[in-house]
């Protein structure tokens, strides 16, 4: 764990990283590394620069000081698979045809009491399109993945896809024997017991740089790398070690208001939690974080720091309901899974010293999608390393950071699913301000207008049938081009069992959730005798 020690001795040094590149110059490396970022369901305010007042994340808080963050920045999909597989493509769900993610049961399979049956979906990511992976292969770029895959099995790892190096990245979306070595995973092998899976993670990735860093040191035969690191965190099982849990009990404790506490409120299908307090999930976000800093001290020692572009983000919103019911995500509405602005928002920051404007923000629309193009063009890859490119809905948001308008285009979503987390088959369409939602169930639709209504509280539908009828013209359209799956209607739906199971949400699940929330935060809380095994994690 040589990086784990190097990290206890750097301390402040992540603060020093970028420089103060603050515009637009010359200096942009002639092949700049790359290194993205990916948080598992990590939502839009669970970082401190993106406004969490309880977590507390400063190696990644810095990457936003020195970069250029994007304010309006949307997962392709409001759950995992699908989004991360629109990153690789460049490509929207529908057209790629992960819609859903990886596992979840298909039309043949469903057994929840829906009034539809879920769209069929692929069971794997599509070898035809060209991945971001690919394009940096071809131009000579050594390339790295670390961690969560959640995009196929075998004949579908990263490195069937474009990845030189694959490190914990297999068929499942979550880690399956939890956040403490053993971990379970035939594509990691295990470390010490109740070593940490994201500073694990960490290491690996940092290694890779210092590897690759020592093997570059004749310039005659130098490569640049493109490396991927996807956390398995934050999503659920909910872990952390008893220390970060006990700092985290104490902060939202003292922080609590007088008297009694309502955390959670029932939005149409679940209760959605409204207060981030969870102290497990605050030391699994400091964990994820601490981890982004080793990668962050591992650029800055090898002196690639001002060499690399870095980017953060995470796949969908955060988990305000289903799973772990673990953050809010207020204002905004809902979370992971569902169809509003919750589900779909989250952090991006994109850092390039010297060349990307440190500590801007900009309003510009911006897809997970449209990271293909915007790093190829950012990195300014030859035109025979993007030949063969196929990412038909990626825009490339490198105009934006230089200071030029964006040009006007409609946002689109399709999920054509229920999600675990309470979402409900829908279709989305947003043009500037304005976002119309389409449910698959009944047809009906739902308008808001983002500028004055955020947390999507004012359904203007009814009211502006006109803008209505255009929004949808244009939905009807690109689902029609993506060649979109819809949901069918489900035979076996029973309405009296769906009323007895929406009455135990709000007569037993809701209290449980209640009753649970109070409990993390007790003093002498322990999930279990042995803490998840994380008494020996090497944090």
């Amino acid at each position: 764990m040589r990086f784990l020690t190097v990290w206890l001795t750097i301390g402040g040094a992540i603060a020093l990283l970028f420089g103060s590149g603050t515009a637009w110059g010359d200096t942009r490396p002639a092949r700049p590394h790359v290194l993205v970022i990916v948080a598992d369901d990590l939502g839009w305010r669970d970082l401190g620069a993106t406004g969490s007042d309880f977590y507390q994340t400063p190696h990644i808080d810095s990457l936003f000081d020195r970069g250029t963050r994007f304010e309006r920045a949307y997962a392709s999909c409001q759950v995992c698979s699908p989004s991360r597989a629109s990153l690789l493509t460049g490509q929207a769900p529908p057209r790629h045809g992960i819609t859903d993610y990886l596992g979840a049961d298909g039309p043949q399979t469903w057994r929840r009491n829906t009034k539809l049956l879920p769209a069929p979906m692929a069971s794997h990511l599509p070898h035809a399109p060209t991945t971001l992976a690919e394009c940096f292969s071809a131009a000579g770029y050594v390339t790295f993945f670390a961690g969560k895959w959640h995009l196929g099995g075998a004949g579908s790892l990263p490195t069937d896809h474009g990845f030189d190096i694959n490190v914990g990245g297999y068929h499942a979306g979550h880690p399956a024997n939890g956040f403490f070595s053993p971990y379970k995973n035939s594509s990691l092998p295990d470390g010490p017991p109740g070593e940490s899976l994201p500073l694990r993670l960490g290491v690996e990735t940092a290694r890779f740089i210092e590897t690759h860093a020592a093997a570059s040191a004749d310039a005659a035969t130098a490569k640049p790398f493109f490396a991927l690191l996807s956390f398995y965190s934050v999503h659920s099982p909910i872990q952390c070690t008893q220390a970060r849990w006990a700092k985290y009990q104490r902060l939202a404790t003292a922080s609590a208001p007088a008297g009694p506490l309502s955390r959670f409120l029932i939005d149409r299908t679940l209760p959605v939690r409204q207060r981030q307090d969870h102290p497990v999930y605050a030391g699994m976000v400091e964990a994820m974080d601490d981890a982004v800093g080793l990668v962050l001290a591992a650029l800055s020692a090898q002196g690639l720091s001002e060499q690399t572009i870095v980017v953060f983000t995470s796949d969908n919103g955060g988990v305000a309901s289903g799973d772990g019911y673990a953050t809010a995500n207020l204002p905004l509405r809902g979370g992971k899974g569902r169809q509003w602005e919750g589900g779909l928002r989250v952090p991006l920051v994109i850092a390039l010293p010297g060349v990307v404007p440190a500590a801007q923000r900009i309003a510009t629309p911006a897809l997970h999608s449209d990271l293909y193009r915007t790093l190829t063009d950012l990195a300014q890859l030859p035109p025979s390393a993007v030949a063969n490119r196929t990412d038909t809905d990626s825009v490339s948001l490198v105009p934006s950071m230089r200071g030029a308008p964006a040009a006007p285009r409609p946002l689109y979503w399709h999920y054509p699913h229920y999600g675990n987390q309470g979402g409900e088959p829908s279709s989305i369409v947003q043009r500037g301000t304005w976002k119309l939602i389409r449910y698959h169930e009944d047809g009906r639709e739902e308008l808001y207008d983002l500028s004055q209504d955020r947390g999507e509280q004012q359904n203007l539908a009814l009211g502006q049938p006109q803008r209505v009828a255009e929004l949808g013209a244009l939905l009807d359209t690109w689902l029609a081009e993506t060649g979109a799956r819809q949901p069918t209607a489900n035979p076996r739906y029973d309405a009296a069992l769906a009323e007895r199971e929406r009455h135990n949400i709000r007569v037993r699940e809701l209290p449980r959730l209640e009753e649970q929330a109070e409990r993390f935060l007790q003093a002498d809380y322990q999930p279990n005798p042995t803490w998840w095994g994380s008494q020996a994690a090497a944090e």
